[in-house]
């Protein structure tokens, strides 16, 4: 029977655009593997215009130390640059989409061309609305460093409860379902799961979980 590895990504500034939150995404990829053995999930919290991705390079690693097929739930939980698609499909490790099993190679080239040319045409989209307010005489930006100081403060703020809801619904997860009652023992469920921390690190502390809690 197939052996997989599940990853899951939850973008900082998508979530949720794509109906597709990370519980949606356990239960797509629960819902292909059937009966089969789950060997590992890896969980990360990035932007999927950043190919650099430790989640899925250890995800990566695990599949093909334990000849195991990568699974995700949907394609563009991966990327939306058709040259990074490309070179996992050269990785070397099986890899199949929940929603589009049946997709062959040549399938899910065409779909990351598509997913590029989505992204890209956002991006175009943004940059004129920019200059559009600009030619307006609209000041983008903040004029003053007090200003900035106080906006760079609420964007921390801002920063800190968006993780808080991104990584809230593994904590309730796992407080619901791995019999974590401490904050030290979800703190050794959340590194085991390789979910990053606020700032990007790979083993948790019970002061982390704290005050994750505190936001959620």
């Amino acid at each position: 029977m197939t052996k997989y590895v599940a990853y899951y990504r939850v973008s900082t500034d998508r979530q949720g655009q794509s109906g597709l939150g990370l519980e949606a995404q356990r239960d797509a990829v629960a819902r292909h593997i059937g009966q089969a053995e789950l060997v590992a999930e890896f969980t990360e919290v990035e932007s999927g215009r950043k190919n650099d991705r430790v989640q899925l390079a250890a995800a990566l690693a695990k599949a093909k130390s334990t000849k195991s097929t990568l699974v995700i739930a949907k394609l563009d939980r991966l990327a939306r640059n058709v040259h990074f698609i490309t070179g996992l499909l050269e990785s070397g490790v099986n890899f199949v989409c929940a929603d589009m099993p049946e997709a062959d190679r040549t399938f899910l080239q065409m779909a990351a061309v598509f997913a590029e040319w989505e992204a890209r045409k956002i991006s175009d989209r943004t940059k004129a609305a920019l200059a559009a307010a600009k030619a307006r005489g609209q000041v983008l930006g903040s004029p003053k460093l007090a200003e900035a100081g106080a906006l760079g403060i609420q964007s921390i703020k801002a920063r800190a409860a968006a993780y808080a809801e991104r990584v809230g619904p593994v904590v309730r997860d796992i407080i619901a379902k791995s019999g974590a009652k401490t904050m030290r023992d979800i703190a050794q469920v959340l590194t085991a799961r390789c979910v990053e921390t606020p700032r990007g690190g790979q083993v948790w502390h019970p002061s982390q979980v704290s005050n994750l809690l505190a936001r959620i």
